[in-house]
């Protein structure tokens, strides 16, 4: 049978982060340059690949549990957007939608808003 024809096998349902891992989305995206140009496919899956931006989906038991190295807490919580270096994480796609698994001392600052951050 070729490739072709082989029935597609996907995840039902996102991991579950284990030890210090943060499980995080990555957002849509945008199809159009600013000018309403659209984007190739490979430019949005470079995009997507670069992003600097994820959103935090669910923390790991043990993420942030040693004070000695997180004196101030933790440096998010579920439902934050964050700030990453480009390639940090192991990927996986599920349902078509693209996520990292992340060491919770791989973020680097949260925002409130992400629209319009871009890596420079």
């Amino acid at each position: 049978m070729s490739d072709e024809h082989q029935d597609v096998q996907s995840a039902t349902q996102l991991p579950n982060p284990t030890g210090y891992k943060i499980l995080c989305a990555i957002p849509d995206i945008e199809a159009k340059f600013d000018s309403g140009l659209l984007k190739a496919e490979k430019t949005i899956k470079d995009e997507e690949l670069m992003t600097t931006v994820l959103f935090v989906v669910k923390l790991g038991p043990d993420c942030y549990s040693d004070t000695s190295r997180f004196p101030s807490g933790p440096y998010c919580k579920e439902g934050d957007f964050i700030l990453v270096r480009p390639h940090s994480g192991s990927r996986v796609h599920i349902h078509g939608k693209s996520f990292r698994l992340i060491n919770d001392d791989s973020v680097e600052g949260v925002v409130e808003d992400p629209r319009g951050i871009h890596r420079g």
